[in-house]
């Protein structure tokens, strides 16, 4: 068996003093990061059921320009999207950004072709 500690009392207990310093902090720093996760997490959740009013979808690319409206709760919305106000999505749609198929914005916003 391997015993690489010191024979005598007094440094055994120091090392042990040393280790449960070092215990401490570990568990302190483990417990901030779970708090941190945690928080992380309730944030996310709030976030999803906060959904906005409206979204416009984005293209490929750097700055991506919007390729189609729809409402914030529709289920065929890309990963590219912003929320937008009621006023934006109604402008979108003026000028010519595509209405969703599934969600029908248009129709909800009153801009019909």
């Amino acid at each position: 068996m391997l015993d690489d500690l010191p024979p005598d009392l007094e440094r055994l207990e120091t090392l042990r003093t040393w280790h449960a310093m070092w215990l401490d902090r570990i568990d302190s720093k483990i417990a901030r990061v779970r708090e941190e996760q945690e928080q992380q997490s309730r944030t996310a959740r709030e976030r999803e059921q906060r959904a906005p009013d409206w979204i416009v979808e984005r293209g490929i690319g750097q700055g991506g320009p919007p390729i189609e409206v729809h409402r914030g709760d529709c289920h065929a919305a890309g990963k590219r999207r912003r929320p937008v106000t009621r006023d934006e999505a109604r402008r979108a749609l003026a000028d010519g950004i595509r209405a969703c198929t599934h969600c029908r914005p248009d129709t909800e916003l009153g801009v019909l072709e």
